[in-house]
């Protein structure tokens, strides 16, 4: 059995756009690509690892704890092996009280690829590929969360192209979530259940051949 670890935000957490409920498992992206792969034959294990407003590198002000980077070797060493780790954040580090834009944000991501390669994972274990998500731009937030991510969509709309770059500089493999998905008419910036299932399909053909790479490499 392989095991998959998604680190990621509340776009993976499964947030309802303008609410404070989470969609359950079986229809949020993470739980949804697990079944497809089961599915199409193949052994796997998704372990969700994702935080409400967590950033790449960064704290939230108002919220301890919210840094990607804090506690993340140790939760390699929690779900180890790892087969592959399916990083996408970078949405809350353009919320308002940040003056970040998508080069610093990818440069975060880049600090947590490498985290993860240095985490002291027991021996003989293997150190797990990596897939760099791109989450889709944020839209016009509305709601509740307006205020807090005012001004987001101008400071990440290079995002995506600024996190390929880290990929092919790191030998990540790379997917643009905003090719298939698009952020929510509600909220502007989490995923309608609609869109997790779209996007849970999209990435179980990626994470596919993946795992068919590394059953060839390790022949």
């Amino acid at each position: 059995m392989q095991q998959l670890l998604v680190y990621s935000d509340s776009l993976s957490w499964g947030i309802v756009p303008n609410t404070r409920k989470r969609l359950p498992f079986v229809e949020r992206w993470p739980g949804v690509m697990e079944d497809q792969l089961i599915r199409a034959g193949r052994s796997v294990r998704v372990v969700e690892d994702c935080l409400n407003g967590r950033r790449t590198v960064w704290e939230d002000p108002f919220k301890p704890g919210r840094s990607g980077l804090s506690g993340l070797q140790q939760r390699i060493e929690v779900s180890s092996p790892l087969g592959l780790v399916i990083l996408m954040l970078g949405t809350n580090d353009f919320q308002s009280m940040h003056d970040f834009n998508a080069w610093h944000s990818a440069q975060g991501t880049a600090t947590l690829v490498r985290a993860i390669r240095s985490a002291p994972i027991e021996p003989g274990m293997p150190t797990p590929q990596v897939l760099i998500v791109a989450p889709p731009p944020v839209r016009t937030p509305k709601g509740s969360i307006a205020p807090k991510f005012a001004g987001a969509a101008v400071k990440g709309k290079d995002l995506a192209a600024e996190l390929e770059k880290v990929a092919l500089e790191l030998g990540c493999t790379f997917f643009d979530a905003g090719t298939v998905v698009t952020t929510s008419a509600v909220d502007g910036v989490h995923l309608d259940a609609e869109q997790h299932l779209v996007l849970a399909r999209a990435l179980a053909q990626q994470v596919a051949r993946l795992l068919d790479k590394m059953v060839d490499s390790a022949r």
